[in-house]
């Protein structure tokens, strides 16, 4: 048998809001919960490393996207670094991230996003294409 206890049955009542205290949630929660979703995007993949504003190295297909958060009270902003796959538009492909970006950082914090900033760094094929020596 289980039983329920409510705060009736306890006899006590439940705290108002701003008596239980204030939750903060970092930048770097931010980053990890954007770069998370931008992994639930079709298309989208890591972005390419990138040494002097020039890319070095290949897309980062298979890992997430590099993602920089600044909180600020209740509200955030994003500036996102990613890859597409080609031939998806980039410009469609954008907008559907941004939208989603806001949707789910809202979702998990609470928090309003007020600016997702996206910087396209390179776009991949579908099919990693592999290098051979003749």
């Amino acid at each position: 048998m289980t039983a329920t206890l409510s705060t009736a049955t306890l006899g006590t009542t439940p705290a108002d809001a701003g008596d239980r205290g204030v939750l903060t949630i970092s930048d770097s929660t931010v980053q990890r919960i954007a770069a998370h979703a931008v992994t639930e995007i079709e298309g989208v993949g890591g972005a390419a490393g990138r040494v002097l504003g020039v890319a070095v190295g290949g897309e980062d297909i298979d890992n997430s996207a590099k993602v920089t958060a600044k909180v600020t009270g209740g509200t955030a902003t994003l500036d996102v670094r990613i890859s597409i796959s080609y031939p998806m538009s980039v410009s469609r492909t954008t907008e559907d991230a941004r939208r989603h970006l806001m949707r789910r950082v809202e979702e998990f914090t609470g928090l309003t996003v007020s600016r997702v900033d996206i910087t396209v760094t390179a776009l991949h094929t579908a099919t990693a294409e592999t290098r051979r020596v003749r």
